[in-house]
């Protein structure tokens, strides 16, 4: 194995000497460290040393580098043997840990269980994992996830979302430890049972001089945050789903929601379109845009809003209104489009809810024009609710 000095011009022109085998053109400056030219010409910085164990060790060097990049790391990784390391032993184990992580575990759940019930949730589920799970677990390894990590997530998920969506994490979860403790007899579920939150069905909707107090606080909040209170109301939508509202999302008075971040159309992959309400658009003609931030909702302009849990419990404080969650928006909206008249399966349609039996089957028209009626209904009474006085004007006599 011929010994030379390793420069970016004797790399370029280095080739092979064996037609069938790799040759190796160890470095003059730097022992142990070397360049790997195979028969077909491609090329690899490598380091070779022996571990303590007394064998021999090959490993490249990642990475597209140069000379004299390549040298410092080659020094780096002959500097963990010199202190009795082995770093293509680390390396192995990173790729390991890697290919048994959660989210991969997750995918190759996914991936098996395509077929029945599955098959028509996995949209809701790879929704879930995205959102919830895999940036607090994803890259840890399924082996290493202890049960205080898991209780820590859906306690902050509980606080975020309510206690509905935690328990609907802990089953997903539940059910990809379930799957790999199959495969592997020393595995053992950290899932047990008394992790699932107590729910209790909501029926609260806010009466008119509750409405009335929350709107015209938010009228006084700083930045986005009113806005977003009197959005949820005008929309009857979730919270998720307009503080992830990007501009791109609406045109022509159309705002078209995608289905991975549409609680109900999740199910069926369909992206759902809501007519906003003039009132609607009026105030997201109010939100400046930050920089190039696409989302409407957003305080630095970096990504959509957060802490809304905290900004919520300030806000209690300034409206007066108690015992109330943003969800209830939504279920106060729903009743305020009955009591403006609107028809019953529209109002469903409005809050994106399927229609059960043959006519969700079979009726595919869009309802564009009746839902835009029933939410101009609905921003009609919401303004007779929050400024019930009459425009009077006195006349002279």
């Amino acid at each position: 194995m011929p010994i030379v000095g390793l420069t970016a011009d004797f790399v370029k022109r280095a080739k092979s000497t064996s037609t069938t085998d790799r040759t190796f053109f160890w470095d003059q400056k730097l022992p142990s460290f070397g360049l790997m030219v195979t028969a077909t010409g491609h090329k690899s910085f490598v380091i070779q040393y022996r571990n303590t164990a007394g064998i021999s060790r090959r490993m490249t060097i990642p990475g597209v580098l140069s000379v004299d990049d390549a040298r410092k790391e080659a020094k780096a990784y002959l500097g963990q043997v010199a202190k009795r390391g082995d770093p293509l032993a680390d390396r192995r184990a990173e790729v390991a840990r890697e290919r048994d992580s959660f989210r991969v575990v997750a995918e190759n759940y996914l991936a098996d269980r395509r077929g029945g019930a599955l098959l028509r949730s996995a949209g809701q589920y790879v929704a879930i994992l995205n959102r919830h799970v895999f940036p607090q677990i994803g890259k840890r390894p399924i082996t290493e996830i202890k049960r205080s990590e898991i209780v820590a997530m859906l306690r902050r998920i509980d606080r975020e979302g309510g206690p509905s969506i935690a328990n609907l994490v802990l089953a997903i979860v539940r059910r990809i430890f379930n799957w790999y403790a199959l495969g592997n007899d020393e595995f053992v579920s950290p899932i047990v049972r008394g992790m699932a939150f107590e729910t209790q069905e909501r029926e609260r909707v806010l009466n008119d001089d509750e409405l009335r107090a929350i709107w015209r606080a938010a009228g006084g909040c700083r930045g986005p945050w009113g806005l977003f209170i009197r959005f949820l109301l005008l929309t009857a939508t979730r919270r998720r789903e307009a503080a992830g509202m990007t501009r791109d999302e609406v045109r022509d008075g159309i705002w078209t929601i995608p289905a991975s971040r549409y609680k109900t159309s999740s199910k069926s992959n369909r992206d759902v379109q809501l007519p906003l309400s003039q009132a609607a658009q009026d105030i997201l003609a109010q939100i400046p845009m930050i920089g190039d931030c696409s989302f409407y909702f957003t305080v630095a302009g970096r990504n959509s809003i957060v802490g809304i849990s905290r900004f919520k419990e300030r806000f209690d404080a300034d409206c007066g209104v108690a015992d109330w969650t943003l969800h209830d928006l939504r279920r106060t909206a729903r009743s305020l489009m009955s009591r403006a008249g609107v028809n019953a399966d529209i109002a469903e349609r409005c809050l994106g809810h399927l229609i059960p039996g043959v006519r969700g089957v079979y009726d595919r028209h869009r309802y564009e024009a009746e839902m835009r009626h029933a939410f101009e209904a609905l921003a009609s009474l919401i303004d007779n609710i929050v400024d019930p006085n009459p425009k009077v004007v006195q006349m002279r006599k």
